[in-house]
């Protein structure tokens, strides 16, 4: 029996963690909607709804496909027929996560231009019309019997049109609102320096400038981190758990490219000696 090969196991296993993940997103996602989109809404809506799921699905399939470029598939194995098929694919990955950006930046948006509806003082005056009180991502169907004990508060904002918050709650909106934007747009940063490396390897450069700019973007692993321990801080610790795997999952990547670039650099001292 062979030895097991300890960085691949991990590296499998980080995979795996991240699939369970998934369908945990899934299921929190569907479970929100049944409150945020009560009243119905648009296709815009509906994706952002499910955004971070969609997400998740376009990160592994670039996962999927960097995989196989930077570890699984030989040079000799590329034909045009594989090149067009992963080029379709990660143009449909890179459809998903530009429509991530955009529904966060329109949620940022349209919470910074959201006010205070001056008609409700009272959550009470909210009984019975199928409208949810929001906290930190939390939901409780306002009626008749909980109204006056879920919040003290005289200024209700609209977060979507079938749910409201207090003023800390709408503080704490607008902030998570802008950590996932920004997370989204690190995240695409990282993404972008991983497909610049892989050009260059494809192509037997593992040096020079544009080298050296896909090695400078892995500082924003740490903002990444800030964004987890966020989270968590909030008691999101799924979302925390699940930001520290997509970043072991994205190493695996870079040791894989790491271990291609010191074959190239291999084979070009062997060419020269």
């Amino acid at each position: 029996m062979g030895k097991i090969n300890l960085q691949q196991a991990i590296k499998w296993t980080v995979y795996s963690l991240l699939l369970v993940n998934w369908v945990l997103y899934i299921q929190e996602d569907w479970q929100n909607a049944q409150f945020t989109l009560r009243n119905g809404g648009s296709l815009l809506d509906w994706t952002s709804a499910f955004g971070t799921s969609l997400d998740e699905a376009a990160w592994f399939g670039l996962l999927f496909l960097w995989e196989l470029e930077t570890y699984a598939l030989s040079d000799d194995s590329w034909n045009r027929l594989m090149q067009w098929s992963f080029l379709g694919i990660r143009g449909a990955c890179y459809i998903f996560l530009a429509h991530t950006v955009f529904a966060w930046a329109v949620a940022f948006t349209d919470l910074e231009n959201t006010q205070a509806s001056p008609e409700i003082t009272s959550l009470c005056q909210l009984a019975g019309r199928d409208i949810s009180f929001a906290n930190n991502q939390h939901y409780i169907l306002i009626d008749e019997q909980n109204c006056d004990g879920i919040s003290t508060d005289t200024e209700f904002f609209y977060v979507d049109n079938s749910a409201v918050t207090d003023t800390a709650g709408f503080a704490l909106e607008r902030r998570s609102a802008w950590f996932d934007l920004q997370d989204a747009v690190t995240w695409l940063l990282i993404m972008f320096s991983i497909e610049l490396g892989i050009w260059l390897q494809e192509r037997d450069i593992t040096g020079g400038p544009l080298t050296l700019v896909s090695q400078a973007v892995k500082v924003f692993y740490g903002v990444l981190f800030i964004d987890a321990a966020y989270w968590a801080w909030l008691g999101h610790w799924l979302w925390a758990w699940d930001q520290t795997l997509w970043i072991c999952g994205f190493w695996a990547i870079e040791y894989n490219m790491k271990e291609w670039r010191e074959q190239i650099e291999f084979e070009e001292q062997q060419a020269t000696a």
